[in-house]
C-alpha cells in the first residue's frame, strides 16, 4: 500500500511575474512590477492538495540549474512530499506571466525537462500510483509518461483525474479515454470537442440549457467531465450518475463569492481541490461534495498573488465557507 492518498505526476515551472495596470496590447510596453514564485500546473495541483490535509506525493522532472535548487527547496519549505528525476541537458521549466488590475492573465510557458519526464520514471513509480486513490494529470509534462501513469491507474482501479491543460495537438482520443474523471476549462472543452470528435461548438455554447450540454460532454470518452467556467462556476457531467452518488446525471455550482486579485492558478486550485474533496469527503460519497470543495480552494486562491503559493490552506476554507460535511 501507498503511503499517499493522492499521486500528482505532472510539471514545476519556476513563475516570473510581471503585474501591470492593464494586459499589454501587441507593440505596447507597459510599467510594472516583478516577482518570482514556483509554479507548473502539476507542482500547484499538488500543493492544493496537500494544503487540505491529504497526503500528496508529487512526481516531477528538473533540469541540473539554479532553479532546481529552487524547486527542490520550496517543496521542503511547503512540506511536499516530492520525487525530481533530473534532467542534466534541459533546463527547468520557467513561465513568464503578465498579470492585470482585474487579475486576467497572458502566460508563456518553456516546459524545459518537464518534456524530458520519462516513461521509466513513472514504472518506478508504479507502487505508489497503484496503491494510492487518486492520480492528477495534466498536459505539461511528456505525454507518454502521462499516458503510462494514467493507464496504471486504470489498470489498478485508482480514480485518474486529467486536466487537459494546456491543450495541445499532442492529445489524442487514446490519452483522453484513460481518466476517469477529466476538468477541461471552456476553451479546452471547445478543444476537446472539435479537434477529437469533429463537434464545432456555437459562440454561445456555455448558455446552452444543461441536458444540451451534457449531451456535448457526453461526446467525451471520460465518465465524468467538469467543465470550469470561471466566475460562472462549474458544469458537471456523469456517464453515470449513481456511480458518482450524485443524484443527477448533469447539474452546475455556482462560484463562491470572492474578491479576486490574481486568477493565475484558480483552474490549477480546483483541480488539486477536487482531489483533496474525494479524499475528505469520502470516495464513494456525492461527487458534488468534492466539487463544492474544489470551487472553494480555487475561489480562495485568487484572492492573493501567485500560484503554487496563492494556494489556501483547509483552515482557511472551512474558516470562510465552513468545515466539509
Amino acid at each position: 500500500m501507498s503511503d499517499f492518498d493522492v499521486i500528482v505526476l505532472g510539471s514545476y515551472n519556476q513563475d516570473h511575474v510581471w503585474s501591470a495596470a492593464a494586459l499589454p496590447a501587441p507593440g505596447e510596453t507597459r510599467i510594472g512590477t516583478y516577482a518570482t514564485g514556483p509554479g507548473g500546473k502539476g507542482f500547484n495541483q499538488a500543493v492544493a492538495c496537500h494544503r487540505q490535509g491529504i497526503k500528496t506525493l508529487f512526481l516531477g522532472a528538473l533540469g541540473d540549474d539554479p532553479l532546481a535548487a529552487q524547486a527542490r527547496a520550496t517543496a521542503l519549505a511547503f512540506g511536499l512530499p516530492s520525487e525530481f528525476e533530473v534532467h542534466a541537458d534541459a533546463a527547468t521549466g520557467s513561465a513568464g506571466i503578465v498579470v492585470d488590475a482585474q487579475g486576467r492573465n497572458q502566460i508563456v510557458v518553456a516546459l524545459g525537462a518537464n518534456l524530458a519526464l520519462s516513461v521509466d520514471f513513472v514504472r518506478a513509480h508504479a507502487p505508489a500510483i497503484r496503491g494510492a486513490k487518486v492520480l492528477v494529470c495534466q498536459l505539461e509534462s511528456n505525454l507518454d509518461a502521462t499516458r503510462e501513469a494514467l493507464a496504471i491507474a486504470r489498470d489498478a482501479g485508482v480514480t485518474a483525474i486529467l486536466n487537459p491543460a494546456p491543450i495541445g495537438a499532442g492529445l489524442d482520443p487514446l490519452l483522453a479515454a484513460l481518466p476517469h474523471v477529466i476538468t477541461p476549462n471552456e476553451s479546452e472543452f471547445a478543444f476537446l470537442l472539435e479537434h477529437l470528435h469533429g463537434q464545432p461548438l456555437a459562440p454561445n455554447w456555455i448558455d446552452f440549457p444543461n441536458p444540451m450540454l451534457h449531451l456535448l460532454c457526453r461526446r467525451l470518452a471520460a465518465p465524468t467531465v467538469v467543465v470550469t467556467l470561471g466566475e460562472r462556476g462549474c458544469f458537471v457531467s456523469h456517464a453515470n450518475a449513481v456511480a458518482r452518488a450524485d443524484g443527477n446525471a448533469h447539474y452546475r455550482v455556482p462560484a463562491e463569492a470572492v474578491s479576486p486579485v490574481d486568477t493565475v492558478g484558480a483552474g490549477d486550485a480546483f483541480t488539486g481541490g477536487l482531489a483533496a474533496g474525494l479524499i475528505l469527503h469520502g470516495m464513494a460519497k456525492p461527487f458534488r461534495d468534492a466539487i463544492r470543495h474544489a470551487s472553494r480552494v480555487a475561489a480562495l486562491s485568487t484572492e492573493r498573488p501567485g500560484a503554487a503559493a496563492a494556494m489556501p490552506t483547509r483552515d482557511e476554507v472551512e474558516a470562510r465557507f465552513g468545515a466539509a460535511h
